[in-house]
């Protein structure tokens, strides 16, 4: 291991809670220095402004994985010309990291749903009673839709879909159930395996 492999340790204070605040996030090995960031990082990072953090800089040292990390993530969340209201998504990759137990993600994606969603107490009951909270049908659905997908992959089929159709969701918006809860049941144990959440200051 080289010396700027190393694992690194730090003694911010841990979550105690799940919230919609500002969690921070912490690397276990240290990120690319911003400037020996290339043009090849860049072209990685998709969004410059994303030298400036840690997490994207750590996973900058495989730029082509995190393109293509980076532009399934932004189409799942923010191409809603089509298929679920951006909230909902937000909502599946909420529920995935409240199962997960990522607090960083559940505080990033709970702070849209609720911008999004105008529903701010029901992502708080999320939040706090966790993923059995009653959120009315439609909700209810989208969470045990991403939770059954989160525990068990392979186990997801016909009834979880039934339930999202009996809750009004359409094909487009059923697979964008699927995409937002999936990629977040990934991307949060690749967060916390490479790094670990700082509590709200």
């Amino acid at each position: 291991m080289t010396a700027d492999q190393s694992v690194l340790t730090h003694d911010a204070p841990h979550p105690h809670a799940f919230t919609r605040g500002e969690v921070g996030w912490l690397p276990h090995l240290a990120p690319l220095p911003e400037e020996e960031l290339t043009e090849r990082h860049y072209d990685g990072l998709v969004d410059a402004a994303r030298a400036k953090n840690d997490y994207f800089r750590l996973l900058a040292r495989d730029p082509e994985i995190l393109k293509a990390r980076t532009l399934v993530d932004k189409d799942i969340f923010y191409n809603v010309a089509e298929g679920l209201p951006r909230a909902e998504r937000e909502l599946a990759a909420t529920a995935a990291s409240r199962r997960n137990g990522c607090v960083f993600c559940a505080s990033v994606h709970s702070r849209f749903a609720a911008h999004h969603g105008k529903r701010v107490d029901d992502v708080d009951r999320l939040l706090d009673a966790g993923v059995e909270a009653d959120l009315g049908e439609r909700w209810n659905a989208v969470v045990a839709a991403s939770v059954a997908l989160t525990d068990t992959p392979s186990a997801f089929g016909e009834a979880e879909i039934a339930r999202l159709r009996a809750a009004g969701l359409d094909d487009l918006e059923i697979a964008d159930v699927i995409h937002g809860a999936a990629f977040f049941n990934w991307a949060n144990r690749l967060m916390l395996s490479i790094g670990r959440p700082v509590a709200p200051a």
